[in-house]
């Protein structure tokens, strides 16, 4: 359960469902809800694990990913601060079938309802299971673009999707990624990863230092993205 009035107030702004629920319902929402500190790396939720609960994300962020048979790390989507995480309750939402890995990707502070709160509260309250079934659609679009670039976008230009999209977020020419990170974000091998970042290079797109990219030509690698 969580203490400051402000946090609470927070959380009342992205689990919009919460004014649609009775005093009994928002008793069980405020008695379940707590905050978590995940450290860069570890991964909160598996197949293998507990069922955690629906996430907030105040700081930091975390990456949704499933494991391919050869154990090759597909990135579903990535979120940022004030996201929200209902595919960490997947055990109590009958319309998610398949099964996903979350890790931190930086120091991260979330707001975690509990999976049986809220499984209580979305079975009584039409509102908030509308809540998780909207934030579920809202990620599908996502799941099916990350789907969609491998299986008919070429390599070198979902890389360079990645790179550019990296360095429009960031407002930054200089990524501070290795090869490894980036071959799990783009759904490869740090092999394949490492072949085109060298091609990229010798193009005059970017230069490489370790565990850095330059991005020396926007123009051209906007280019290869579009």
């Amino acid at each position: 359960m969580i203490d400051r009035k402000e946090d609470l107030e927070y959380v009342k702004k992205y689990f919009t469902f919460y004014t649609a629920l009775t005093e009994a319902e928002k008793t069980t929402f405020e008695s379940n809800l707590v905050k978590v500190t995940y450290e860069k790396g570890v991964n909160l939720h598996n197949p293998e694990g507990e069922c955690l609960g629906v996430l907030l994300v105040q700081t930091g962020g975390l990456r949704v990913y499933i494991l391919s048979e050869d154990g090759r790390e597909i990135t579903l989507y990535r979120l940022g601060p004030d996201s929200i995480c209902v595919l960490s309750a997947s055990c109590i939402l009958n319309y998610i079938t398949f099964d996903v890995h979350i890790e931190a990707e930086l120091d991260t502070d979330v707001f975690l309802l509990n999976s049986a709160a809220f499984g209580r509260i979305s079975r009584q309250n039409l509102t908030a299971e509308n809540f998780a079934l909207k934030s579920a659609v809202e990620k599908f679009s996502d799941v099916m673009w990350a789907i969609e670039q491998l299986l008919f976008m070429s390599f070198d230009k979902r890389l360079a999707v990645f790179l550019f999209d990296e360095i429009t977020k960031s407002n930054t020419d200089t990524l501070h990624y290795t090869q490894e990170q980036i071959a799990k974000y783009v759904g490869s091998a740090r092999e394949v990863v490492s072949r085109m970042l060298k091609i990229f290079q010798s193009d005059g797109i970017l230069e490489q230092t370790r565990g850095s990219i330059k991005i020396i030509d926007k123009n051209k690698l906007k280019k290869l993205a579009i």
